[in-house]
């Protein structure tokens, strides 16, 4: 069958761009071997954060006493599955998502597409060729690791946590990034016991070690107990509870195991070897355009820029520029933004100071806490956090903004990174009073 353009995967990045390049009167196949939307609307962004909101009102229920009265709070995990399965994945049904696409005049293929010429995708064992080429936007799938007795069990990835239908007695929770840290701070304040298991010597290993230690400590206030440099080296499994044994400790035993250890991309599955690519790297290589060769572009986690939704759509944005001739920004990422949800929330942006210190820049830094603001001393419980700058040469590289509402108050760090705007110019901004955002004033002023 003849395109003129097929794309592989249909997340976020994906079907944004096979939607928008049929609406530009191009003949587009789109091939997908799991649901038309990916992880984002069913396992990834929206349903945990339904979990985690749903786990914040929980803590701030019982943040009343000695500020608004008396509380007694209830945790019912099944109105946050009903929720998750009702409002936001149609019980992983993506038949609206499927419509919403081919109702743009792209034509849908369901199953694991690989390439096997340039300009050519076979799926099923039927051949789509594409005349202009291939967009690859198949996105990335949790990382198992070759733990001694981990296969043979039943343990969750983020998929089974999030289709849970019960909050386990317990649960360990195998790597302290991201995913990690959100699902287990949310399962606990429904009443699971927690364990988390970190192989590196902090959680959040990519973030500031601020950021690591603040969350360290909420959890452990939390009654979540964190393990770190804790490496696995055997998980059992007797039918009723798992048991992980550590070189570093204790055995620990929980109803339920989440391995949360980070995702990857096989690019030997999809066959990128025919345009002369290295199926054996971590990611795409692409140039500014997302182009990884002629005829071939590439999008969102695959191309190893950040596993993020925003990212995907903002390469999809270049792609579609580009396939149809248009004059388009290319791709940048010195100032990708990226959120943590935990409570307090850690929303980062640039270089860190090590990053930065690694890069051979002249780095200058400053923190001042949430607490120590005015609108933290207003908010009171549940006022963890801080504002980290990093700068070099009079301009913002980095920031972490982390806090009540971090990742909001990140959006003015990252438009500051973004545009280079220098520090002597954002200190002569007037900041609102008394609000959150407040604190980078008062973070520029240590400066």
């Amino acid at each position: 069958m003849e395109f003129d353009v097929v794309v592989l995967g249909t997340g976020p990045g994906g079907e944004d761009a096979a939607g928008r390049l049929a609406e530009a009167d191009l003949r587009v196949a789109a091939v997908e071997a799991n649901l038309v939307g990916g992880e984002c609307p069913y396992w990834g962004c929206i349903p945990s954060k339904m979990m985690i909101r749903a786990a914040d009102l929980l803590a701030e229920g019982r943040r009343i006493p000695g500020i608004a009265g008396g509380s007694s709070v209830s945790p019912d995990w099944s109105q946050v599955a009903g929720r998750i399965r009702g409002e936001a994945t149609d019980d992983w049904n993506d038949e609206v998502a499927a419509k919403r696409l081919t109702g743009k005049g792209v034509q849908l293929f369901r199953g694991r597409g690989k390439i096997t010429a340039p300009g050519e995708v076979t799926v099923n064992g039927q051949v789509l060729r594409a005349s202009r080429g291939i967009v690859v936007a198949t996105g990335s799938e949790p990382v198992v690791p070759p733990i001694e007795g981990l296969r043979d069990t039943p343990y969750w990835t983020n998929h089974r946590a999030i289709e849970a239908e019960q909050a386990p007695e317990s649960l360990i929770v195998l790597g302290g990034g991201a995913i990690g840290a959100e699902l287990a701070q949310a399962f606990s304040r429904f009443g699971t016991a927690v364990t988390v298991l970190e192989g590196a010597d902090r959680l959040l290993p990519p973030e500031e070690p601020e950021a690591s230690e603040l969350v360290r400590k909420v959890f452990e206030v939390e009654g979540i107990t964190v393990r770190t440099g804790a490496r696995a080296r055997r998980v059992g499994h007797d039918g009723s509870a798992f048991t992980v044994e550590t070189d570093d400790g204790p055995a620990v035993r929980a109803q339920r195991l989440l391995v949360s250890t980070g995702r990857r991309s096989d690019l030997a599955a999809l066959g990128v070897g025919a345009f002369g690519l290295d199926e054996s790297a971590r990611a795409i290589r692409t140039d500014g355009r997302m182009r990884a060769a002629e005829g071939l572009w590439a999008l969102g986690d695959i191309t190893g820029k950040g596993a993020f939704t925003h990212m995907s759509m903002y390469q999809a944005n270049i792609v579609v520029h580009d396939i149809l001739g248009e004059p388009v920004q290319e791709a940048e990422y010195h100032a990708v933004p990226r959120v943590t949800f935990t409570d307090p929330e850690i929303g980062s942006v640039g270089l860190s100071e090590a990053q930065a210190r690694q890069e051979g820049l002249q780095v200058r830094t400053a923190l001042t806490r949430i607490a120590d603001s005015t609108r933290g001393w207003i908010h009171k419980a549940g006022n963890e956090g801080f504002v980290k700058l990093v700068t070099a040469e009079g301009v913002l590289v980095g920031a972490t903004s982390a806090g009540p509402v971090g990742g909001e108050v990140l959006s003015m760090l990252t438009l500051a990174v973004h545009a280079r705007i220098p520090v002597r110019r954002l200190s002569e901004m007037i900041y609102a009073y008394p609000t959150f955002h407040r604190a980078v004033e008062a973070t520029l002023k240590e400066l």
